[in-house]
């Protein structure tokens, strides 16, 4: 192995720059002493490399510190005498852009900020309105028998949704339910009233806290499942096949989602709001309210009116949770990385859905006296 050494003789105003010995790592001179080493009335900069013999990656890192001096100092460097292989590498190399850093976190000004923002949200509101309406036109399609939609598909995310998220629906609600029993507890035993704990939970699980906590669980654990589920078919090119072959694939990949939802949503606010009555009556029963009382106090404070408004609400909470969870999924990038923000981008927007559209309910509730 013999010495990289390297020369430079002037002819004229070009330096003929010899490169020598092997250009290996660890032994390699650096481009900066190349740089250094050139005169400065030189006004081009031609490579021999007869003598070379072996080289690596070393001699191109240097040849490129070279190349890039030579840019910055307005002097041209002929590589045309180098080696094939090496003249690719220093191709490639001067192919890609400078890292130069950019200001895209800057604020920029307050108006040209609150501008792109308003822009933003209101591209998000149109994308959202278009999904919107192409998913009830498909709901309409399925009601008059028209989609291209497969029953199997629908059972099998029923499955998923409903039955094998039973346990965090249980564990939830009837802590819930026990919450809201020790709440009412506190004011309650002021008065010696701790019977009408059972009013309190009764009216707080069927109107409110039953079809919303099912609906917060189903946003984190059914809508994600909905985002990454497309979102990696959308990676792996998947739904861009389907609509090569003509599947809509409005109807094949959401509608199924979109119809496992609304059929479930409603059994599982029902379950939620039982679980929860049976919380509130073990926290009762500690108070010295028997397990009759607690019933009959149930049976009271509770009629068809206020069951059939937490039906509702679970309807339309099901329904906007596989919006936003297959509308992240579709709007999905082509790489892993997109797949988790929509999964993130999914479970926010649908427990925003949901806390907006319960305040609009319980408005609505109120205007018509129900």
């Amino acid at each position: 192995m013999t010495l990289a050494t390297f020369h430079i003789d002037m002819h004229d105003d070009n330096c003929l720059l010899n490169l020598a010995g092997d250009w290996q790592l660890g032994q390699a001179p650096l481009g900066a002493d190349i740089c250094a080493e050139l005169p400065s009335n030189c006004q081009s900069v031609t490579l021999i490399t007869t003598e070379l013999s072996h080289w690596d990656s070393s001699l191109a890192i240097a040849l490129l510190q070279l190349s890039r001096w030579c840019e910055q100092h307005k002097l041209s460097l002929d590589t045309q005498q180098t080696p094939q292989g090496l003249q690719q590498l220093l191709l490639l190399a001067t192919d890609v852009a400078v890292y130069q850093p950019t200001n895209e976190g800057a604020l920029g000004g307050l108006w040209p900020t609150l501008r792109r923002g308003l822009i933003n949200q209101g591209l998000q509101v149109h994308d959202g309105l278009v999904f919107v309406g192409n998913c009830t036109l498909a709901l309409g399609r399925w009601l008059v028998g028209r989609a291209r939609t497969r029953r199997s598909d629908i059972v099998f995310f029923i499955e998923q949704a409903g039955p094998k998220g039973l346990a965090i629906v249980t564990l939830i609600s009837l802590l819930v339910g026990m919450i809201l029993a020790y709440l009412g507890s506190v004011q309650l035993r002021q008065l010696g009233a701790q019977v009408y704990v059972a009013n309190l939970v009764a009216i707080g699980m069927v109107r409110e806290m039953g079809a919303l906590m099912t609906g917060v669980i189903m946003a984190g654990r059914t809508g994600a499942a909905y985002a990454a589920q497309l979102g990696t078919m959308q990676v792996n090119e998947e739904i861009d096949a389907l609509r090569v072959m003509g599947i809509p694939t409005m109807e094949f990949l959401v509608l199924p989602r979109l119809l496992a939802l609304i059929f479930i949503m409603p059994l599982m606010c029902i379950y939620s709001d039982v679980i929860g009555m049976i919380g509130g009556a073990l926290v009762a029963n500690g108070m010295g309210v028997s397990y009759t009382q607690y019933i009959l106090q149930t049976q009271v404070a509770i009629d068809w009116v206020d069951i059939s408004t937490g039906l509702i609400k679970s309807l339309i909470f099901g329904f906007l949770i596989a919006i936003a969870g297959c509308q992240a999924g579709l709007l999905c990038g082509r790489d892993s990385n997109a797949v988790g923000l929509a999964t993130t981008h999914a479970v926010v927007k649908a427990i925003v859905f949901l806390v907006v559209s319960d305040a609009a309910l319980n408005i609505l509730y109120d205007k018509l006296g129900i």
